[in-house]
Parts: C-alpha cells; sequence; structure tokens
C-alpha cells in the first residue's frame, strides 16, 4: 500500500484519483456499440456478446421454467440468509415512503404533491468473478414497493451461457419475472433504444466495470436516465488510535477484493496505526480466495496520516467515499462535519459487508467522488414527484395580479392574459 504522512492540501486531488481509465476513450469503445445496436438490434447485441463473453446466445430471456427450477439448486442455508436480508431491505425501504404533500400557500391556492412510479425501469446486475445476487435484492426490492409498471433484469451468464441460480432465485423471491441473459456496455444499449428481444428503459439501475459505467452515461444522451455514475468498489476507513487493525484491514481487504480496479484508503490520526494495519493486510490476504485480486487493487491503494481531525475531516469530504467506515472515540465530530459519502458505517462492530448484504441499507453508492453529487440508490430513485395545484376563483383574485405584473415585467403577455382573461370574467359575473 501506498503511505502518504501530513500530505499538503495542495496535493489532496492528486491523491483523491481513483484508478481509472480515461473517460473520452472508454465513450470511443461505447460509442460504435450503441449505434450498432440501435441500428440492428438484436443482430448487435449477439455480435458483442459472442465478441467480449465468447457466448452464442439464441435466446436471450430466460424461460419462467429455469427461474422457477432455480431455487432446487440454492442450498437452504443460503436461501434462508438471502431471506433475511430481503427481509431487513424490504422493511428499511417501505419505510422510505411518504405521504401526499399538501399545502395552501394563498387562501384559495391548494398546492400538493404526490409521488408516481417510473413505468419502465432495467436493472443491470455485474457478472464477472462472483454472481452479485445481492444487488438484486438492492434494486428489485424498491423497484417493487415503488410500483415500476415494468422491471427487466439483464445479467452477463457464465461461461456456460447460464445466469448463477442464486441470481435467479432472487429476481423470483423479489417478484422479478423477466431476465435476459446479456451483460456489458451492449446491454446498456440494449436497455437504452430496445430490440426485437429487449425492451426499452425509461430508467437504467445498478453498478458495473468502467465499461458499464461509460455506457450508462452514454445512455443519458439518449433519453434515458440513469440512477448515478457507479463504478468499481471504493472504501476509505477513518481510524483513531481506538481502532482495532485487524478490523480495519479486514474492511480494507473486503472492499479490495471485488476487483483490481477497486480503491480502498484509510485515513488515521495515529501514525503508528499504518505499520499495524500494513502489517494485518499483508497477513489477512494471505487467506483469501481472491488474493490475486485483492493483492493488484492493495497496490493501488493508500494509508494517509494526517495530524489534526480537522484535516481528516475536510480530506474525507474532498474524497467523498462510496463507503465510509468511522472508527474514532470522537465519532461525533465527524459524523457532524461529514458533507460528502455513499454510505456510513459508525463503530467497531459495523463492517461494511453488512451493508452490502443485510442490514437493509443500499449498496448500490456513487463511486469516483460522486458522492458530492449523488445519493445512493433508495426509494425515491424508482419515483417521480409530481406537483398539482387547484385554484378557486378567490384564489385567483389573491395572486392573479401578482401574476400579471411579473409576466407584463417579463415581456409576456401571453401569459398575463391567461390571468386577465379570467379576472375580467369574475368581475362580470360579480357584477350579474
Amino acid at each position: 500500500m501506498i503511505k502518504i504522512f501530513n500530505p499538503d492540501q495542495s496535493k489532496w486531488a492528486e491523491i483523491c484519483q481513483r484508478p481509472a481509465k480515461d473517460a473520452a476513450e472508454i465513450e470511443k469503445i461505447c460509442y460504435p456499440i450503441f449505434k450498432e445496436v440501435k441500428n440492428t438490434g438484436d443482430i448487435a447485441v449477439r455480435k458483442y456478446s459472442q465478441k467480449f463473453d465468447g457466448l452464442t446466445v439464441t435466446d436471450f430471456e430466460l424461460a419462467s421454467d429455469l427461474m422457477e427450477n432455480a431455487a432446487d439448486e440454492v442450498p437452504a442455508q443460503l436461501k434462508s440468509a438471502i431471506q433475511r436480508a430481503y427481509d431487513n431491505i424490504y422493511a428499511f425501504h417501505r419505510a422510505q415512503s411518504s405521504e401526499k404533500l399538501e399545502l395552501e400557500t394563498t387562501k384559495g391556492v391548494l398546492c400538493w404533491q404526490e409521488k408516481r412510479p417510473i413505468d419502465k425501469v432495467g436493472l443491470y446486475i455485474p457478472g464477472g468473478t462472483a454472481p452479485l445476487f445481492s444487488t438484486v435484492l438492492m434494486l428489485a426490492i424498491p423497484a417493487v414497493i415503488a410500483g415500476c409498471r415494468e422491471i427487466i433484469l439483464c445479467t452477463p451468464p457464465g461461461k456456460d451461457g447460464n445466469v448463477p441460480a442464486s441470481i435467479l432465485y432472487t429476481a423470483q423471491l423479489c417478484g422479478i419475472k423477466r431476465v435476459f441473459r446479456v451483460g456489458g456496455i451492449q446491454a446498456i444499449a440494449a436497455m437504452t433504444f430496445g430490440t426485437e428481444s429487449i425492451p426499452k428503459v425509461f430508467k437504467i439501475f445498478g453498478p458495473g466495470n468502467q465499461y458499464v459505467t461509460g455506457a450508462k452515461q452514454l445512455s443519458t444522451r439518449y433519453n434515458t436516465a440513469i440512477d448515478m455514475p457507479a463504478g468499481p468498489s471504493e472504501l476509505l476507513v477513518m481510524a483513531d488510535s481506538t481502532a482495532n487493525p485487524a478490523f480495519v484491514a479486514s474492511d480494507l481487504l473486503s472492499q479490495a477484493e471485488h476487483g483490481i480496479d477497486s480503491q480502498v484508503i484509510m485515513v488515521t490520526t495515529d501514525e503508528e496505526m499504518i505499520d499495524l494495519v500494513e502489517a494485518e493486510v499483508t497477513e489477512q490476504v494471505k487467506l483469501l480466495p481472491r488474493k490475486n485480486i485483492a493483492e493488484q487493487s492493495i497496490a493501488n491503494s493508500k494509508l494517509i496520516y494526517l495530524a489534526d481531525k480537522e484535516k481528516a475531516a475536510e480530506f474525507i469530504n474532498q474524497y467523498g467515499p462510496e463507503h465510509y467506515i468511522l472508527c474514532s472515540s470522537d465519532e461525533e465530530y465527524f459524523l457532524r462535519e461529514l458533507r460528502n459519502a455513499g454510505s456510513v458505517f459508525v463503530g467497531p462492530y459495523t463492517p461494511e459487508s453488512a451493508g452490502d448484504y443485510a442490514s437493509g441499507t443500499n449498496h448500490t453508492l456513487p463511486t469516483q467522488g460522486y458522492a458530492k453529487q449523488y445519493s445512493g440508490v433508495n426509494l425515491d430513485s424508482f419515483l417521480k414527484s409530481i406537483t398539482f395545484q387547484r385554484i378557486s376563483d378567490s384564489g385567483l383574485r389573491n395572486i392573479g395580479p401578482a401574476i400579471e405584473v411579473m409576466a407584463e415585467a417579463e415581456g409576456l403577455m401571453g401569459h398575463k392574459n391567461a390571468v386577465s382573461i379570467r379576472l375580467d370574467q369574475l368581475n362580470i359575473n360579480k357584477r350579474k
């Protein structure tokens, strides 16, 4: 790991950079695929599935019997764990529902806001080196609670052309009926434009590698919304002298094993903690089945010593971590000063893994510093807020003159007339 001691603030931006490919280069790769999928649909999707995944897929959509039979292939212990996670995630996201907001802003002027589900949403579940059935829970549960009319799920198949049973079982548990075995840039393009087999959606959700993230960002140019830019995983741990080095190391490695482009960082106000944590990382990584992946990620990661808590808090906000673990005797200070983070894990017995799987919060979070602008996925991500208003005759008399003056001042006489003609009619009616 890279050790950094009391870096000057002028160097912070450089330290905060993630190991990522140039966005323009990724777009150059994505754009031709998008163009081809738009023009030739399934033909292009098959072509790029063959090119990138080495698979010839005849039918993208999985038959319902494959979904139903998946339950037989999932061990009972795993089913029980998934069910427990489902219950917690469902409860937390269901609690995010809000009632209609209604207010009479002026006598006779009633305004209200209601939420409506996004009609068509696409859920992207990464494949690669591990089947992320947990991400199915994180995306499908709020989509179903929100009441989205059409929910589709795209995920890359394995080398055998099949989707892991754990993903299919979890999708069925959540109420997802349409699953497509397609991944990568071509999956995002298919959901953006629609093909003969894969429906167009209005909003795409889900994490992925840098190419999937680039494809999602490109999709926004074609009237498709996305949840957020969510690329390779990242974690920052704030640890002072009271932190347990073994715990800190285990948390760093839990994210490092996601992929070689993941980044983990420890910020500490205790210089001795640097060596203690590094020693623990060196020992613990030997025990991981994904040791090679974790070691490559660790090579890009940093142990940073900052002399005082004020600088530490400011650095954390500048970094804007996807996951932020706080292990400090002064946690109230760090929580009060926090402005930018995707999800926060407070205290020595709150590993990031809990949020990844079963505590109830969502693990689809902004990366690459986008926590400064974006929230993680939540129930509102699948909803639109629509405002309504009803104005009575007395209400129009109350606010009409102000509207007329403002419209005339902006030179929009049609706007003014839409009010004036009504006020004139009300005056005529009053004289009768």
